[in-house]
């Protein structure tokens, strides 16, 4: 691969700024590139990251509502590491919340 060409690569996308989450564009291992608003940085996984999951951009604790696309899906259930998979095994999503909510 070029050096141009790997420079405009990227193995996963940060869509907004505010996102806690990078979504990966194909199955991801090891150390990824993360496309972030006009800059790419790396990130290195803690495990495969499949096709369309989510992985974390930072350090989390638990409890931390998580944003993706620009707003708040769920909340973590334990802390998360940078380059952890994020899904149903530490989030429970904001739907699950609201349907679990009582019904007035």
């Amino acid at each position: 691969m070029s050096a141009a060409k790997e420079e405009a690569g990227w193995d996963a996308v940060q869509i907004a700024r505010n996102d806690h989450v990078a979504i990966a564009l194909r199955d991801l291992s090891g150390s990824v590139r993360v496309r972030r608003g006009d800059e790419v940085a790396s990130v290195t996984l803690l495990g495969p990251i499949p096709l369309g999951h989510k992985f974390a951009l930072a350090d989390l604790p638990a409890g931390s509502e998580i944003y993706k696309y620009g707003a708040p899906i769920g909340q973590l259930t334990q802390p998360v590491a940078t380059g952890a998979h994020v899904h149903v095994h530490n989030l429970v999503s904001q739907r699950a919340r609201q349907s679990a909510a009582p019904k007035e």
